[in-house]
């Protein structure tokens, strides 16, 4: 399951990512494999998304939440 797939309050855990260079800039955010990410909101429009990742949280567009797969 893609990260953008959740809905506000859920959770999961990194797993995998779809796109190596993405991966890169989602590691250095702290999107590590492991880390248990939950989705705190969206914006008004639906993108982006807030989630809360290893103690604070970060914005995603939508297409960026879509390389992290989540379990």
């Amino acid at each position: 399951m893609k990260l953008s797939q959740l809905q506000v309050g859920e959770t999961g855990t990194i797993v995998a990512f779809t796109d190596l260079e993405m991966s890169v800039k989602l590691m250095e955010m702290g999107c590590l494999p492991g880390e248990i990410v939950e989705v705190e909101r969206f914006a008004p429009l639906g993108d982006p998304m807030a989630i809360r990742v290893a103690g604070y949280q970060l914005c995603l567009r939508k297409s960026e939440a879509a390389v992290i797969i989540i379990q």
